[in-house]
């Protein structure tokens, strides 16, 4: 049986509900878990009531976990009957279950039971995992009843009466109640699926490119739909078409079927010594054709093992014999110890989820194919499909160097899945300091200040006045990533000369130690001593001392109810808060197939000619996958399948392909070979999208096409209420509403955020290199860019200029251009003012129709790069340089002061541009400031004639002659101005004010 337990808190509510006639209520709560029932006592006539008490659950089958939920319902006791009236709910996800050492206490608000129940108020909870073998679930053997009434002194005598003692039965008790077994036939949530069962071989047909009908950006690059043959079948206009191939049965039917041959090498026992040096250095070469595979040599080893995988891709092979030989590692030349061979004729597949296939012991043959007395070797051999478990482990033949295929090598080809760090906001506030006494002089007053740092982050607060008490009481941000290893370390200094600070001392606080919290409450401010170095401040033995000593205010906690921007905000896919007790049920699933590439561009040489060394990583929420490199090929296939869960339809999910810079002489940086981007909101949910996907860089040297990226997604919703009930909820959580972060400090915590995934996901093997963490992440888009700068002013007229053509056109029709639409217009306008309540019908209905008549035009398949929008047709050689330029420049000075000139000019004209506009606004403020008399007084004139004339005149008829006068014929007009326009522009603006 499990020793998992889940505990629950329940420490308070208030606000709830007065349900019984004394306009009050005698809560109590009710839990429920995974079959089991605990009640907490009642607290009578209190609507805000404390309980502190806690309940262990036990949990059945820990790996359905996520999948249980904890139930809370609060009912109102009444003594004169059995009802338990109903005060609200709360649900608690089994995703949202956190450790006993991250559960921080909660309010959830009290949720309604039904549509005409009533419920308000938040409860609070602390709900958390523990193994602890000292804790016991709780269980009922002895249950305690809680009498709420108010003659709870005279309980004695009503237990001794009758008719009070079966009233005493009636009353809530704390109980344990064990209906049934807990259920296990739960499906668990969607992961990362690598199983499917093996389908009948068939020679892949070439893709079919189907006519492209979205908008028409140039051909070269436009994103082509394919139709591929995937597990399922072919797909066509994103539905599966059974009959041209045998279903697959498992969920891994986004990518096409590639057959390989596993080769996997154990270990072998009792090899030959070496005549005079003893042992052998064994490695094992692993051959078919002209592809090889090579083992990692053991030094002095006779009974080595190596327990390697070699995958071989079947429509590769160019024998039928597979050779496994084993040779002892010789400074000169390699010796020859045995051989064992296979023909692939009789090689057995595999088909999952059966189970692996058992290695067995071979004889190894001599030259003459003689078997040898005692030396074997284990081996399995087997043909299968990337749905095999050693899929993952393999190296592969694409994936085959000349070189050794050492660990390090090995490691660089496989696919991996990476999980970037929980990162949380570290709030620090400085409140004072007290006896700040400077050693080498104790009389004179220090000029203190505070340096925080938080391992490579570093802030400071103000200089204070000269005291001994110094107050600061100043707030600063950091990020801090999970697990919790490093230290806030605060010093007090004093500035003594302009450029020397003298230490006073350090008081070092464990992140461990600190409190976390969920919500904008108040967090609790501590002391700490300071002391004279950082080994000092550790030593908790020293710090119990009592003695005189510096102290410093210090109020600190761990931000959960922050999401921490780690990427572009624009490209975000993830928006979930840190606290995972925050953390709502997810609406769907991604599945994403990477299938292949084909048209790369040579990125290296090698053998005298053009190679490229690729693998995609692709990036959702938290979770990072990396496919396998294949190497030596400008066609790479990949054929791999990753899942995702999805929280919010509104997050980006990121691809991208890199050159493998691994291989190549002097192992340079990976260098970017394109990017992809596709919004969940813009896909259909159950339809797979197959398309190729351009990949476009902008260099320095233009914009080039690198070749296209085949792939395959599918978004799946789990929950159509969840997610359309999330496009009424805010974008972020609370606290970003609540408590609010500024601009500029979000760009800084989103930059120190980025260096601590860089730092956490380079430590992993094979690690993700800073070039590509940046890339992915968008981390240089805040950088000034020319082009991006033109791009975002076009796109600006191209949002209004739907407002442009509606002035036009209204000018055309007061200019009369096409008198019957005038006409229309007049009547129009007309029955509009007679009858005011169907303007906004009208509106609406107008509305609802061009949506209607668009759905015939809407995307057939996610929108890609736009290069007429990101306007990189069209940019110069100049202003690419410009945007390439690292910060700070390092160009020539003549090059910077011509750049630095054309800025200034289009700075300009934005200046002129604001300005003009804010004089409009200074002129309307001018009209009632008197700040021109003779204008403020005609004004005013003119507003209480108009007022008096609209006593007396019908509002409908002041707005049929208004829109007749603006709609007059051009016989009835002049060229010069209109008398009221002359009026606005002869006001005065504050423009006349300015230096």
């Amino acid at each position: 049986m499990s020793n998992i337990k889940l505990g629950v808190e329940v420490i308070s509510a208030h606000g709830l509900f007065q349900r019984d006639k004394q306009n009050s209520c005698s809560p109590f709560v009710e839990l429920k878990f995974d079959n089991q029932i605990f009640r907490t006592t009642t607290k009578p006539n209190d609507p805000n009531p404390v309980w502190h008490e806690s309940f262990y659950f036990l949990v059945s089958d820990p790996s359905f976990l996520s999948t249980h939920t904890l139930e809370a319902h609060v009912f109102s006791y009444q003594d004169e009957s059995d009802a338990k009236p109903f005060l609200g709910k709360v649900r608690v996800n089994g995703t949202s279950f956190v450790p006993r050492s991250e559960a921080a206490p909660f309010n959830y608000p009290l949720e309604k039971r039904s549509v005409f129940s009533r419920a308000r108020g938040e409860l609070g909870l602390r709900v958390f995992i523990t193994d602890d073998p000292s804790i016991t679930p709780s269980v009922s053997e002895s249950p305690r009843a809680y009498i709420p009434s108010p003659r709870r002194e005279h309980v004695s005598s009503l237990i001794t009466d009758d008719a009070d003692e079966r009233r005493e039965l009636k009353k809530p008790i704390t109980r344990t109640f064990y209906n049934a077994t807990p259920s296990v036939n739960q499906q668990q949530p969607a992961t990362m699926n690598y199983g499917m069962h093996e389908m009948r071989a068939a020679a892949p047909m070439p893709p079919r490119v189907v006519q492209y009908n979205g908008p028409t950006p140039p051909l070269d690059f436009s994103v082509k739909e394919t139709s591929p043959f995937l597990g399922g079948g072919q797909i066509i206009g994103g539905r599966v078409v059974r009959g041209t191939k045998r279903p697959a049965s498992g969920a891994y039917d986004l990518v096409e079927e590639m057959r390989f041959l596993f080769v996997r090498v154990v270990k072998a026992r009792d090899l030959p010594d070496r005549d005079l040096t003893g042992s052998l250095d064994p490695y094992v070469e692993v051959k078919i054709g002209n592809f090889k595979g090579v083992t990692r040599h053991l030094d002095k080893n006779s009974d080595p093992e190596w327990n390697q995988v070699f995958a071989f891709a079947k429509e590769n092979l160019q024998s039928n014999v597979l050779e496994i030989v084993v040779k002892d590692k010789d400074l000169v030349l390699d010796d020859y110890v045995g051989t064992v061979r296979f023909d692939l004729h009789e090689v057995q597949s595999r088909v999952p989820p059966d189970s692996p296939l058992a290695p067995e012991w071979y004889r190894l043959e001599n030259k003459r194919q003689e078997k040898k007395k005692r030396a074997e070797i284990m081996l399995a051999v087997w043909e299968g499909t990337q749905a095999d478990e050693a899929f993952g482990d393999a190296v592969f033949s694409d994936s085959l160097t000349s070189s050794d295929s050492s660990d390090i090598i090995s490691a660089n080809l496989r696919s991996k899945v990476y999980h970037s760090p929980r990162l949380w906001y570290l709030r620090v506030r400085i409140i004072e300091a007290q006896d700040v006494i400077i050693v080498s002089d104790k009389s004179r007053l220090p000029e203190a200040f505070v340096r925080i740092q938080m391992g490579n982050q570093m802030l400071k607060t103000r200089v204070s006045q000269r005291t001994f008490h110094p107050t600061w009481d100043q707030e600063f941000m950091f990020v801090v990533a999970e697990p919790f290893e490093e230290n806030l370390v605060l010093s007090v200094e004093d500035h003594s000369e302009p450029n020397r600070d003298e230490p006073v001392g350090k008081a070092v606080i464990p992140l461990a130690a600190i409190e976390k919290r969920t919500d904008d409450k108040k967090f609790r401010s501590r002391w700490f001593h300071l002391e004279d170095s950082i080994s000092d401040a550790m030593d908790e033995d020293k710090a119990k001392k009592v003695k005189f000593a510096t102290r410093i205010h210090v109020a600190a906690a761990l931000e959960g109810g922050y999401h921490v921007f780690d990427e572009s905000t624009y490209y975000s896919s993830d928006l979930r808060p840190t606290a995972k007790q925050l953390w709502k049920p997810p609406i769907g699933v991604l599945e994403l197939g990477i299938l292949d590439a084909n048209g790369l561009h040579p990125v290296k040489t090698r053998d005298g000619k053009g190679v490229s060394d690729t693998y995609v990583v692709a990036k959702y929420g938290h979770k990072w996958v990396r496919s396998r490199t294949v190497i030596n090929s400008l066609s790479p296939k990949y054929n791999e399948q990753y899942t995702w869960e999805v929280f919010d339809p509104a997050t980006v999910l990121t691809i991208c392909v890199f050159d493998n810079g691994h291989f190549g002489e002097g192992k340079n940086r990976d260098q970017t070979i394109g990017k992809v981007r596709i919004r969940l909101s813009t896909l259909q949910s159950g339809r797979v999208y197959t398309n190729a996907y351009p990949l476009l860089v902008l260099q320095p040297s233009g914009l080039k096409k690198r070749g296209e990226l085949h792939l395959a997604v599918r978004f799946t919703c789990t929950s159509v209420s969840n997610m359309l009930m999330k496009y009424t909820k805010p974008l972020l959580p609370k606290m970003h509403y609540t408590q609010p972060l500024s601009v500029n400090l979000q760009e800084v915590l989103r930059v120190q955020a980025l260096n601590i995934m860089v730092a956490r996901l380079g430590r992993s093997e094979p690690p993700l290199r800073r070039e590509v963490v940046e890339y992915m992440t968008d981390a240089k888009t805040h950088l000034f860019s020319m082009r991006r700068s033109k791009a975002n002013f076009y796109r600006f007229t191209a949002v209004f200029s739907g407002v442009m053509s509606v002035w036009k056109w209204m000018g055309e029709v007061c200019s009369w251009r096409t008198p019957v639409t005038t006409a229309l217009v007049h009547v129009l306008y007309t029955m509009l003012v007679m009858f005011p309540e169907m303007i906004l019908p009208t509106v609406f209905l107008y509305m609802a129709v061009i949506g209607l008549w668009n759905y015939r035009f809407r995307p057939r398949f996610p929108p890609h790069m736009d290069t007429k929008l990101s306007y990189a047709e069209s940019v110069n050689a100049d202003e690419l340089d410009e945007e390439f330029d690292i910060f700070p420049t390092m160009k020539a000075p003549d090059i910077v002061k011509m750049r630095y000139d054309r800025l200034r000019i289009v700075a300009g004209k934005i200046q002129s541009v604001v300005g003009d506009i804010a004089a409009q606004g200074e002129r309307v403020q001018a009209l009632l400031s008197w700040r021109d008399p003779r204008a403020t007084a005609i004004f005013v004139t003119f507003c209480l004639i108009i007022a008096m004339v609209m006593y007396i005149t019908p509002f409908k008829l002041f707005a049929l002659l208004s829109g007749y006068y603006f709609m007059r014929h051009p016989r009835l007009r002049h060229r010069i101005p209109s008398a009221p326009l002359n009026f606005f522009r002869r006001l005065p603006a504050m423009t006349d004010s300015m230096l």
